[in-house]
């Protein structure tokens, strides 16, 4: 195996702190993006708020658990429980708000420090790599997270495709910037579009997922089509969505959170693996007591 794919361990100096995350709410309310009310909306719908809605009726994934053996939410929890500030800063109002949003035709292109850069149609994606079905646990720093079973394929066998050369340490990925399809990109106080990376390693891992669906069927608009990241061991603000373009650079690269608050968002945002979540929601009261 190469030595440039090979797994790094994670320093416990390179995990978020619980006290950053947790600053998080704190922030947004000083920037004037959250009102009273949403301060107090912080848990995700519980596994059990809403019956199951999936394209299949969720019977292919009926039983299924994650790691811990949390049940999955429901494609209702995960369709209508949306982080997506391109849409909104209110979470409940994503979904109706990407009704309209156009994924169909879609290109990433794929380039930087690669052998053979190429701008990739989402059908070939679909066609070139098999599609997996996986569980993995979306962590959010808000203190929710939600079981989901995403469907994808690993990031590792895109990049093999474009060869990195010696010189690529870090994946830099950009989302879509279309204020006419993402009424929120109209609010200057963030640095549009959204940018995430990862570095070399992390992102040939196996576990870094090309997001294309979830519950069996298509990624819907409010949860990030038609192609978005997912590395489980990374809070979910990671997970870049509605992607237009990856890039191999040198250097590592600056992400949308790390620079408007580069002192509560690291570069890294691995999971505090002392901090357990559940799924769902952690307890109500705690939320309003914050």
């Amino acid at each position: 195996m190469d030595d440039r794919y090979r797994s790094v361990p994670v320093l416990p100096s390179e995990i978020t702190p619980e006290s950053l995350y947790r600053s998080r709410r704190d922030f947004l309310r000083a920037a004037g993006i959250l009102g009273g009310s949403a301060l107090l909306a912080a848990c995700a719908p519980s596994a059990a708020s809403a019956p199951p809605e999936a394209p299949d009726s969720g019977a292919t994934f009926e039983g299924k658990t994650d790691e811990l053996g949390d049940p999955l939410n429901t494609f209702y929890d995960i369709t209508n429980y949306n982080n997506y500030y391109e849409f909104s800063t209110t979470k409940e109002a994503v979904a109706p708000l990407s009704e309209d949003f156009k994924s169909d035709p879609w290109s990433v292109e794929v380039g930087g420090l690669v052998a053979r850069p190429r701008t990739f149609a989402m059908e070939d994606l679909l066609r070139m790599f098999p599609q997996e079905d996986r569980i993995y646990r979306l962590r959010c720093v808000e203190a929710w997270s939600m079981v989901i079973p995403w469907q994808g394929f690993p990031l590792a066998s895109l990049l093999k495709v474009v060869e990195p050369t010696l010189d690529a340490r870090y994946v830099a990925f950009t989302s879509l910037h279309d204020a006419e399809q993402f009424p929120g990109q109209g609010n200057v106080f963030y640095p549009w579009p959204y940018r995430e990376g990862l570095r070399l390693d992390e992102a040939m891992n196996d576990l870094s997922l090309m997001v294309t669906g979830l519950y069996g069927a298509p990624l819907p608009p409010q949860d990030g089509a038609p192609l978005r990241l997912m590395s489980p061991w990374k809070y979910g603000f990671k997970g870049v969505k509605a992607i237009v373009k990856i890039e191999l650079v040198a250097e590592q690269p600056e992400t949308f959170w790390k620079t408007i608050a580069s002192n509560e968002y690291g570069f890294y945002a691995n999971v505090n693996r002392t901090f357990r979540i559940r799924a769902g929601c952690r307890a109500r009261s705690a939320a309003s007591a914050s």
